[in-house]
């Protein structure tokens, strides 16, 4: 990514004023599987986050999150126990993209839907 973008964009990684006040002021806590780098402020009161790609609420590692929130005052892996084998990894909110859910009726599949089945009676102002 350019210069001008990183100091322009917010939406993309943090600014160059984010990146600076992080090194400046923050103290780096952790790393998530992601790539997301955690902070703290110096004296404490302050937690934030540094997304590595776009900023997506949704790419916070659930274990952060409630470190983030003030739920827990240590890094994930001193007050969490370890993954368990049928856990799976936590994903994206894919909502908005190509990967999101569209059922049958959605105009992305097509727009052709079921026929009703009877039960169903549409709505007129000239019936009411």
């Amino acid at each position: 990514m350019g210069i001008l973008a990183k100091i322009f964009t917010w939406w993309d990684g943090a600014t160059i004023g984010t990146a600076l006040y992080s090194a400046r002021n923050g103290r780096l806590v952790g790393e998530d599987q992601q790539g997301n780098r955690y902070y703290q402020s110096r004296e404490g009161a302050r937690r934030w986050v540094i997304y590595n790609g776009a900023n997506d609420a949704s790419r916070v590692d659930p274990d952060w999150h409630g470190w983030l929130h003030g739920t827990f005052e240590g890094e994930p892996e001193s007050y969490l126990p370890p993954k368990r084998s049928f856990e799976i990894e936590a994903s994206v909110n894919p909502t908005g993209s190509r990967a999101a859910y569209r059922p049958q009726g959605a105009i992305e599949k097509g727009g052709h839907r079921a026929a009703a089945t009877g039960d169903y009676e549409a709505w007129s102002p000239d019936a009411a």
